[in-house]
């Protein structure tokens, strides 16, 4: 069994940042991708960042781009979402997922079935 455990929620002001750590246990498993989501209250799930490690793509939702990076340690599977410029839109809970397999497709990263294990969340909480 893998198990994903997420860290560094909080509360924070406009404008302030945030980093986020999640680290993968249990059993071996091929990792070929770790990814970032949130879901706000009454909102769907959505993508925000993702990480390919075989080229150390990376991936952005484009309300992140040039305010959150992501980054990792594919030997450790451990991966981080440094929040920067935080706005109050980007309150949420922030879930951590990982792709066992390869995935296709020009968009794979954005869709909740291209990952097979999720963690629990961490709450973030952006205050005007």
């Amino acid at each position: 069994q893998v198990q994903l455990v997420e860290s560094g929620g909080g509360l924070v002001q406009a404008g302030g940042s945030l980093r986020l750590s999640c680290a993968a246990s249990g059993r071996t498993f091929n990792n070929y991708a770790m990814g970032w989501f949130r879901q706000a209250p009454g909102k769907e799930r959505e993508f925000v960042s993702a990480i390919r490690w075989s080229g150390g793509i990376t991936y952005y939702v484009d309300s992140a781009k040039g305010r959150f990076t992501i980054s990792g340690d594919n030997a450790k599977n451990t991966v981080y979402l440094q929040m920067n410029s935080l706005k109050p839109e980007d309150t949420a809970s922030y879930y951590c997922a990982v792709a066992t397999v390869p995935r296709i497709g020009s968009r794979w990263y954005n869709y909740l079935s291209a990952y097979d294990v999720w963690g629990q969340g961490t709450q973030v909480t952006v205050t005007s």
